[in-house]
C-alpha cells in the first residue's frame, strides 16, 4: 500500500533528485510532506462556529498538512514504509451536531468537523482552547486516514478487536502529540478493549516504558500478524514473554488505578 508523496512546492526543487512524478527523493522523512489535494469546503458559512474557525485557522491547508506530518511521524519511520495512500482529502465544516468523522478510503477521504462543536469549545471565549481541540480532533481523524488496519478478523463494524485497535491508535496518536490535557483527560479503569482514550493512553504508556518505536511497530503488525490479535501483535513487537493483559495490569498499577 505504498503511496507516492507530493512535496511542498517550496522544498521540492531543493530536495528532488530529478523531476516529480514518483521519482526518489533525497529526504524520505515527512518534513516536507503535503497532502496532494485538499478540498476544503465550508458548508456552515454565516454560523458563529464558522467565523471562530476561520479567525483562528486562516490557512486551513497549512494547518491540515502540519497535522498530517505529525500523524505520519508517529505511525511510520519514513516515506519508504508501506503507507496507506491519501491522494485527496475533502475537509468539510458542517453546521451539525456531533464532533467529527472520517469516511472513504483508497486514497480519497472525507473528514467533517462540526462548527457547533467549535462554538461549544469557545464557550469561555478562549481561542487557544478551540485551537487545541481542533488540532486534537484533526490528529485523531487523520490517523484514521493513514493507519493500517487489522486483517483476518472482520471489519470495523463487525469485530470489537478491530474497532478498539482503530480507535485506540487514533487517540494514541493524539496523546503522543500532546492533543489531550495529560492526566486529567486519561480514562481510568475500564479496559483497552474500550478503545479511544482507554487504549490510547495505554499504548503511549507502552511506548514510553517498553519501546520508543512501539506505536510504529504496533501499527505495522497489521501487515505481519494475520489473523491479527492483541497478544499476537504484542508478542511480535515486545517478545514472547509479554501479553496484553499483563501489560494492562502493569499499566493500571503504574497509573494508580489499582
Amino acid at each position: 500500500m505504498k503511496t507516492e508523496f507530493v512535496l511542498c512546492a517550496a522544498a521540492a526543487a531543493a530536495m528532488l533528485l530529478s523531476s516529480c512524478g514518483g521519482r526518489e527523493t533525497k529526504d524520505l522523512s515527512f518534513d516536507s510532506y503535503c497532502i496532494p489535494v485538499i478540498d476544503f469546503t465550508d458548508k456552515a458559512e454565516g454560523t458563529e462556529g464558522s467565523r471562530i474557525y476561520h479567525s483562528i485557522i486562516p490557512d486551513h491547508d497549512a494547518y491540515i498538512n502540519a497535522a498530517a506530518r505529525e500523524v505520519l511521524n508517529t505511525l511510520y519511520w519514513s516515506q519508504a514504509d508501506s503507507i496507506v495512500p491519501l491522494d485527496t482529502l475533502h475537509y468539510k465544516l458542517l453546521d451539525i451536531d456531533g464532533i467529527s468523522a472520517k469516511d472513504g478510503g483508497d486514497g480519497d477521504v472525507t473528514i467533517f468537523y462540526s462548527t457547533r462543536h467549535v462554538e461549544k469549545s469557545f464557550a469561555d471565549c478562549d481561542t487557544a482552547k478551540v485551537d487545541f481541540e481542533t488540532r486534537g480532533v484533526l490528529l485523531h481523524e487523520l490517523t484514521h486516514a493513514y493507519q493500517l488496519e487489522p486483517q483476518g478478523i472482520g471489519d470495523y463494524g463487525s469485530n470489537r478487536t478491530f474497532w478498539a485497535f482503530i480507535e485506540g491508535m487514533a487517540d494514541a496518536v493524539r496523546v503522543a502529540n500532546g492533543g489531550f490535557h495529560g492526566e486529567q483527560d486519561r480514562r481510568k479503569g475500564g479496559s483497552y478493549t474500550d478503545g479511544y482514550r482507554h487504549a490510547g493512553y495505554f499504548f503511549v504508556w507502552i511506548r514510553d516504558t517498553k519501546d520508543p518505536d512501539f506505536l510504529r511497530k504496533f501499527n505495522r503488525t497489521t501487515l505481519e500478524v494475520i489473523p491479527w490479535s492483541w497478544d499476537g501483535a504484542i508478542k511480535k513487537v515486545l517478545g514472547p514473554d509479554y501479553t496484553i493483559d499483563q501489560l494492562w495490569h502493569e499499566y493500571q498499577v503504574a497509573m494508580g488505578d489499582l
